[in-house]
């Protein structure tokens, strides 16, 4: 039992002073979900995995500055999640981009 500083109220929490409360339920591996996602399969997204702006300047082979300033402005598939604005992409739209770009150049 734990007292607590508004009101000198006692909270409990159920467990005897010695006891280790994570060791009183025991998961075995195979419960955990997350941990094995093969049990749990996705769909396969037509978008694909996001990524960071980092991811794509990885994919694309160059810098964030390069993704950002160059290849934005040409139509480089994104949006803009939450409040603070971040880019986000997703893989196959960027791949499809980037094969797009290729046949413009290449025809």
């Amino acid at each position: 039992m734990t007292t607590n500083g508004n009101n000198g109220l006692a909270r409990m929490s159920g467990f005897a002073e010695d006891e280790n409360p994570a060791s009183i339920q025991e998961f075995s591996r195979s419960d955990l979900g997350q941990n094995y996602p093969q049990h749990y399969p996705q769909s396969h997204d037509a978008l694909g995995e996001p990524l960071s702006i980092l991811e794509v300047a990885r994919l694309i082979g160059c810098s964030t500055w390069t993704v950002r300033n160059r290849y934005l402005p040409q139509g480089l598939p994104h949006f803009r999640s939450g409040p603070t604005g971040k880019l986000v992409f997703y893989r196959n739209q960027v791949v499809r981009w980037i094969l797009q770009q290729q046949k413009k150049v290449n025809y």
